[in-house]
């Protein structure tokens, strides 16, 4: 992927995975200013670390949602630890009133996946992440374990591990995605 060289590819890379990505923020923060604010800076990271990219592991999207997780990591330690110091946040975006009102929108629709993602706190952090990345996400197995930087066959026993620990805890859909074992 040459994504830093090519302002096409860059333009194309972006239109095609822009929603995705809000989507994976949004369901995963609640605030639309540090939603769209961190779906900016995942492809910012994207294009810092377009060499990185090998398309052998998992494709592009488990490689692009491996970007995200980790920016979204990042900015949850980063945000813990301007809390513990200062007490606040600081440096808001401005965002005119239809994209308040769009990322609002999302992330209403996004607040039931938040409270099944709460249900399933109680998981290991690496059973969680797999489960996350396959049923919420819509990733392969594949891609889950690329995005994630394991095994597939780790990935696998993860995910299986997962969906026994939450038996009836969660709704049948949301354990389970048909065709993605």
């Amino acid at each position: 992927m040459r994504l830093s060289e090519d302002p096409m590819a860059i333009e194309a890379f972006y239109r095609r995975h822009v929603d995705a990505v809000m989507r994976f923020v949004v369901r995963r923060v609640s605030d639309p200013h540090l939603a769209a604010d961190l779906t900016a800076d995942i492809f910012l990271a994207v294009l810092d670390s377009a060499d990185t990219y090998r398309s052998s592991r998992g494709g592009e999207i488990g490689w692009l949602y491996g970007v995200a997780r980790n920016v979204v990591a990042a900015h949850h330690r980063r945000t813990a630890r301007e809390a513990r110091a200062t007490g606040r946040v600081a440096g808001r975006r401005m965002m005119d009133d239809n994209d308040l009102v769009r990322m609002e929108e999302r992330i209403d629709a996004a607040r039931q996946t938040r409270r099944a993602l709460e249900a399933m706190g109680n998981l290991p952090e690496g059973e969680r992440a797999v489960l996350e990345l396959v049923v919420h996400d819509q990733l392969t197995v594949t891609e889950a374990a690329a995005a994630l930087g394991i095994g597939k066959v780790t990935a696998r026993v993860r995910l299986h591990r997962a969906r026994r620990a939450l038996g009836n805890v969660a709704s049948p859909s949301a354990v389970y995605v048909e065709g993605q074992a």
